[in-house]
Order: C-alpha cells, then structure tokens, then sequence
C-alpha cells in the first residue's frame, strides 16, 4: 500500500471513532436518559479535563521513549474496552466515570496522530503543510461516515454508539502497530531536569507572540464543544413545535449536522493556500469571525422557513473548526524543534481541547441549564450569548497578537 493511502486510513479511523459519538452523545444524555444541560455539559468537559495533562504527558513519553505509532496503537486498544464498559452504564455516575476515563486515554490520540503524520511524511521527503491536509481530509470523511450511520441507524438515541465506536477503536489500534516506527530521543547526554522530564515545549510561553498563540488558542478553543455537545440537542428540540416535529432536520439531525463536516473537507484543501497568502493572524481571525457566525445563525434559525440560516451555519463551521484546529496544529509545528514536536503538539492540545473545552462546556452546561424552564430551553439568546463571546474574542486577538509574515514560507513564525 501506497503512503497516501496508509496515512489517509490512519485519519479515516482517527475521526471515525470521535464522530461515532461526539455529537449524539449529547442526544443520549440529553433525550434517553434525561440528564440536565450541566451534566451534559460535563460530559463535554472530561475532554478538556483530560487535555490539560494528558497530551503533554504523552506526547513527553513519545518523545522520550515509547514511539508515537505504538502509544497511538495502545491508546486505542484499551479505550475499546472502556467505550463496552460504558455502553453497560445508565446512571450519570456510572457513565461519567467510564466516558471520563475513556477520554483520557482518546484525547492524546488526536495530537498523537498529527505528530505520527508530520513524521512521516518528513521521512519521506514530503512538504508538510501542503501534502497533510488533503490526507487530513479523510479524517473529516470518517467522522462524516461515523455520524450518518449513527443517525441512520438510530444508535444516536442509545449506547449502541458505544460499541460502533469501540469496534472502530481496536481495528485503529491494531492497525496503528503496522505504521513505519517514529523517533524516540533516549540520548543520555547531560541535559537539564526541564529537558530530562521532556517538559521543554513549557518554554515556548517564554516567547512573547507564541505566549499569546497558546492563550487564544484556549480561549477559541471554548467555543470548539459548544455545539459538539449542545447543537442535536437544539436541533431535537423543535420535534415539541408541531410546525418542525416531522422535518428533516429535527428526524435526521445528525445529518444536518454532518453538513459542518462536509464544510471541513473543503476549508482544509484551502489551508496551505490561506497561511502562505495571509499567515497565521489572519486564517485565526477567519476562523474567530466564522464563530461568530455559527452561532448567530442557530439563534436565527429553524428546521422551517430559517432552514437556509441552520445551512449556513453548518457552511461555516468548516472555516471556524479547520482555520483554527488544523492551521494552529501547523504553525506549532512549524515553529518549535523536532525534539519536542509531540510534546509541542501536547501543549497546544492542553490549551485548546483542554483548558479551552473545560471552560466552554461549563460555561455553555450553565448558561443552557440558566434558559431552561420546566424542561423547555429558550434557544435563541443562548446561541447570542455565545456570539457575543466569539466576537469579544476575535477583537481581542486583532489588537494582541503581532507577527511578522513572510510569505515565502509555508507559515508564519512568531517573534
């Protein structure tokens, strides 16, 4: 088999296990076993919980001594078995426990499979930023692929989503011992005790204009499980309005939602041309304002007459996700040394799907569970509340952060 094909499968499944049940989730806590709007949202926050430590920590082992491809491979192997032992669980308890336990060993897999992917690729001789995001693309497709056959099939309403994910999972995992071996760096020169805990990607923050990448790629990364845990929840909800309760978008909301997906695809083939043509600042600010748009468009909008404003939401998204999550991802990597190229991926996990998504999912559980009376969520000013945060935030950044773009590089580099 060819690489473009090993790579791209290695991304195919990556996602596939995530879209199983990242976006239904919300409707099995939410609908089948009637969790509130904060209990759902802390769900959504055991993966920023797990990112603050558990990308970092890895990412530190797969530099220093396990490589990457097998600890990709592990992880997968014993989330399999967390994800069964999930789908056996019915209380808030029992399932929080499982699914916080599941995502601590998932949420590295993400900066595991970017860094495996960069170190192929340079291995073989190939331009990183220009060949990863078309095979980066094929991880969208598997979340797409993931979330049509949840909805289709149903298994967004039960913990069948669980095993889909978990058989997903082990094929991954397995597959992931086949991939050509990366780097591990056991030198045993002398080296300071920053550097023998594999912690030297912490001195990126000691660079003014990297400092404020990582702050502003925690406070974005707040508005990434918004909609990932509240958005079929919303779209669900109109089945108690008789007008909407037979359309589309309230029957099959998942696959109004894979539209996002289906966005990512395209926005991530315009990645390499948007950071040589405008730099990193620029595809940031895109990705802010598109936030804004997200959700400005679902306070606006109805699986009715405003099914063209949900649409455009969904169009959106793949500008708000891919110029923020992938873009990022490439600047990091661009901009640190190959000794600490897992454990700088680590670090930016930690700040966006980290720190990032623990504030976004409680922020977002409290203001829905504030707009929800007697069982019936008042959608629209929910949705502007969070646009207004997107929109503080983009202005910030605007003001904030400098840096000086050469556009004869792939990306621009922080001073």
């Amino acid at each position: 088999m060819g690489l473009k094909f090993r790579l791209s499968t290695l991304s195919f499944l990556e996602f596939f296990v995530w879209g199983a049940w990242l976006i239904s989730l919300g409707s099995y806590t939410g609908n089948t076993l009637h969790f509130d709007g904060v209990q759902i949202g802390s769900f959504f926050a055991t993966m920023g919980i797990a990112s603050v430590f558990m990308p970092a920590l890895l990412g530190i082992v797969a530099d220093k001594w396990i490589p990457a491809q097998k600890l990709l491979g592990i992880c997968h192997l014993v989330g399999a078995a967390l994800l069964v032992w999930a789908s056996t669980q019915t209380t808030y308890t029992g399932l929080y426990t499982l699914m916080f336990l599941y995502v601590v060993v998932y949420m590295p897999t993400i900066a595991l499979h970017n860094s495996v992917m960069f170190g192929i690729l340079a291995q073989n001789g190939k331009d990183v930023v220009k060949d990863f995001a078309p095979l980066r693309v094929w991880g969208t497709v598997g979340f797409i692929v993931a979330m049509w056959v949840v909805d289709l099939t149903g298994f967004k309403y039960s913990e069948a989503q669980f095993l889909f994910a978990a058989v997903a999972s082990v094929a991954l995992g397995l597959y992931a011992f086949t991939l050509p071996p990366q780097p591990v760096n056991r030198s045993k020169g002398k080296t300071s005790l920053i550097d023998a805990m594999g912690l030297s990607a912490f001195k990126l923050f000691r660079q003014k204009e990297m400092a404020i990448f990582f702050i502003f790629a925690m406070l974005l990364g707040a508005a990434l499980q918004i909609t990932n845990g509240f958005g079929d929840l919303f779209l669900t909800s109109f089945a108690g309005v008789a007008e909407y309760a037979n359309s589309f978008g309230v029957k099959h909301s998942v696959v109004l939602l894979s539209i996002s997906q289906v966005s990512e695809t395209l926005f991530i083939l315009a990645i390499p041309f948007f950071l040589k043509r405008f730099g990193i600042k620029v595809v940031m600010l895109m990705s802010l304002f598109a936030w804004v748009f997200r959700f400005g468009l679902f306070g606006l909008g109805d699986p009715g007459d405003g099914l063209w404003m949900l649409l455009l939401s969904m169009v959106v998204y793949g500008m708000a996700f891919d110029f923020f999550n992938i873009s990022g991802s490439l600047f990091v990597n661009q901009s640190v040394d190959g000794s600490i190229r897992s454990s700088a991926q680590g670090l930016f996990m930690l700040m966006s799907n980290g720190l990032g998504a623990v504030i976004g999912s409680y922020g977002a559980g409290a203001v829905v569970k504030a707009y929800t009376v007697d069982g019936v969520t008042n959608w629209p000013p929910i949705w502007f509340i969070f646009a207004a945060y997107a929109l503080v935030v983009a202005l910030s950044f605007m003001v904030l952060f400098r840096h000086k773009h050469d556009p004869n590089h792939s990306v621009a580099v922080a001073h």
